[in-house]
C-alpha cells in the first residue's frame, strides 16, 4: 500500500492516487461495491429467514446441529475450490448442466455462459455468504427472551406490535451489523473471482492482479498500491460501522 505514494523511481508522488479516478479503476470499484452490496442483501435475507426458521428448532437437536455444522463449514468454503466446485457442477460442460440440457432439454446457458461473467459471482458467493449470515445472526436472535413476548402481550400488544417495537428494534443493530460483515467479506474476496471470471478486471481486486503482472501493460505495479489503498479504507469504514453496531447489540446480550 505504502507503493502507492511512490513512483517507478522511489520518489514520493500523489499521481497514482489520481489515478484512483480513471473510468477501469473507477468502474472496478463500483463493481466491486455492487457484487459485495448485492451478496450481502440477498444472502442476509435469506440467511435471517433460515435463522428465523431454527429458532423453533430444539437445541441439540439433530437438525439443529446439522445446519449449525454444515454453515460453519460452508462458510469457509471458498477459493479455487468453491470456484472448481461451481465449474464442475453448473460449469458450461458440468455435470448438473449436461443433466438439464440431455435429460429435460433445458439450456441454463441459452444466453451466455453466465458464470463466468461478475454477475454470475452472485451465486458463488451466496454460497458462502448465506452460511455465514447465519453464523452471526443467529445468536442475537436466540437472545431475544421470551419475557418480553410476554410483557408485550401483557400489556395488550399484539405479536405485530412486538416485532415492530421491540423484538425489531433490538434485532435491527445485529442485521446491520452482520449485512456490513458480509459486505465486507465479498469486497475482500478474490480467489474465486479470479479463478471463475479470469481476465475480467471488473472488480478491483483483480484490477489490482493485473497492474502487478501485467507483461502488457507495464509501471502501474505502484498503482496496484494505491487501489490497495482504496480497498484498505473501505474495510476500515466498513468494520468501523460493524463494531458500533456490534456494542449497541451487546447492551442486550447481557
Amino acid at each position: 500500500m505504502g507503493s502507492g505514494f511512490v513512483d517507478g523511481e522511489g520518489r514520493f508522488t500523489w499521481s497514482n492516487l489520481t489515478g484512483l479516478a480513471e473510468p477501469a479503476i473507477a468502474g472496478a470499484f463500483f463493481g466491486a461495491f455492487w457484487l459485495s452490496a448485492v451478496t450481502a442483501i440477498v444472502g442476509a435475507i435469506a440467511g435471517a429467514a433460515l435463522c428465523f426458521a431454527m429458532v423453533g428448532w430444539r437445541s441439540g437437536g439433530a437438525g439443529r446441529s446439522l445446519v449449525d455444522s454444515a454453515s460453519s463449514v460452508l462458510a469457509q468454503f471458498g477459493g479455487v475450490m468453491l470456484a472448481f466446485a461451481f465449474i464442475a457442477t453448473i460449469g458450461a460442460q458440468g455435470l448438473v448442466t449436461v443433466l438439464l440440457r440431455n435429460t429435460f432439454h433445458v439450456n441454463i446457458y441459452a444466453n451466455g455462459v453466465w458464470l463466468y461473467t461478475v454477475p454470475g459471482l452472485i451465486l458463488p458467493y451466496l454460497y458462502f455468504q448465506i452460511p455465514l449470515m447465519v453464523i452471526t445472526f443467529l445468536p442475537a436472535l436466540e437472545g431475544l427472551r421470551p419475557q418480553w413476548l410476554e410483557a408485550t402481550a401483557t400489556l395488550g400488544g399484539t405479536r405485530w406490535t412486538y416485532w415492530t417495537r421491540v423484538g425489531g428494534p433490538i434485532l435491527l443493530p445485529s442485521f446491520l451489523g452482520s449485512l456490513l460483515l458480509l459486505f465486507a467479506n465479498a469486497f475482500s474476496s478474490y480467489a474465486t473471482a479470479a479463478a471463475l471470471v479470469g481476465q475480467a478486471n471488473n472488480i478491483v481486486s483483480l484490477q489490482i492482479r493485473q497492474a502487478l503482472i501485467s507483461e502488457t501493460v507495464l509501471g502501474r505495479a505502484n498503482l496496484a498500491g494505491s487501489m490497495a489503498l482504496g480497498m484498505l479504507v473501505v474495510m476500515i469504514v466498513v468494520m468501523l460501522a460493524y463494531s458500533a453496531l456490534v456494542r449497541r447489540t451487546a447492551r442486550w446480550q447481557r
